[in-house]
């Protein structure tokens, strides 16, 4: 049996998070550039002191702050002589292999569920994972190696609550897949995606007969999708997974859940830091703070 319950979204889709923020930070100067890879922190007397952009472009700075993944960040983009070869070793030993897919979806009508009491309810969260014997062995097909023939599914249908989103009569669809190793065993992701888009429509038109019909246009990205497309190491959406030995004081490692790094000036602040993934804003909020403390400090 399906779920479904309430859910909230931003208006104009996500997006516009990232646009209110930005306004919000250069109304107090601060300059925003995209399109802008950094390929190398660079560092003077054991501090972080600028960033090399991939047009070798140099840009200093009292501090540097990356969001980036912390494996991205210290095997990527720091030089690793500058740090501990165990630092080094909890780094390499986060577990970030992605076990998600995203899955969207452009849709002529809204889908029908069979335990849909009104339409209202498809405002909210679906979810598609009916006992725990079926999320046990959707969660065993990546332990082997494979890709879930019977995922567990959260399905949202923003453009409900938000009709901008998706033209007049139309519906857009997002879908988190769960689960897809990031490492197939006897295949590759290549080959694989669109057969694992195929997984996810086939058991939505078991919960919802006609839903096939209903699609215009389906993106699918696999875990390797989100590293090579979003940066992600290991395609994990939340940099390293919310286990227990990787949350609170243990996030990102033991030793260093305060933000800082091993690299003076050099700060983390994305969501493999305290307190973790989804759009809380949390880690820059908490980063900010201890980065303003440290900057005060040395002043006075």
């Amino acid at each position: 049996n399906g779920a479904l319950r309430t859910a909230g979204f931003i208006r104009g889709g996500i997006g516009n998070l990232a646009a209110a923020l930005a306004r919000a930070a250069q109304q107090f100067g601060a300059e925003i550039r995209t399109n802008a890879e950094v390929v190398n922190v660079l560092t003077k007397q054991s501090a972080a002191s600028a960033v090399v952009l991939a047009n070798g472009q140099e840009i200093a700075g009292t501090a540097v702050i990356s969001s980036a993944d912390v494996k991205q960040t210290f095997l990527g983009l720091v030089e690793p002589t500058y740090l501990d070869p165990h630092f080094l070793l909890q780094v390499q030993n986060i577990r970030s292999r992605g076990t998600v897919a995203k899955i969207n979806l452009a849709l002529d009508a809204l889908p029908k569920f069979h335990r849909q009491d009104s339409q209202a309810q498809l405002g909210g969260i679906i979810h598609i994972g009916p006992t725990l014997d079926y999320l046990e062995h959707a969660a065993d097909d990546a332990k082997y190696g494979r890709y879930s023939k019977n995922p567990f599914l959260e399905i949202t249908i923003p453009s409900i609550g938000d009709p901008t989103l998706a033209p007049a009569g139309k519906q857009v669809m997002s879908v988190w897949m769960q689960s897809a190793p990031y490492n197939l065993r006897d295949s590759n992701w290549h080959d694989q995606r669109e057969a694992l888009g195929d997984t996810v429509v086939n058991l939505i038109e078991d919960y919802a007969p006609g839903f096939k019909n209903s699609i215009l246009q389906r993106q699918v990205l696999t875990p390797l999708d989100l590293e090579q497309t979003y940066g992600l190491t290991g395609g994990h959406p939340y940099h390293a997974e919310m286990a227990l030995d990787q949350v609170f004081f243990m996030r990102p490692v033991p030793g260093w859940a305060r933000y800082r790094t091993p690299i003076d000036h050099l700060y983390l602040c994305g969501s493999g830091t305290h307190p973790g993934g989804t759009i809380t804003g949390l880690p820059g909020y908490y980063a900010a703070k201890e980065v303003l403390k440290n900057l005060q400090r040395k002043k006075s």
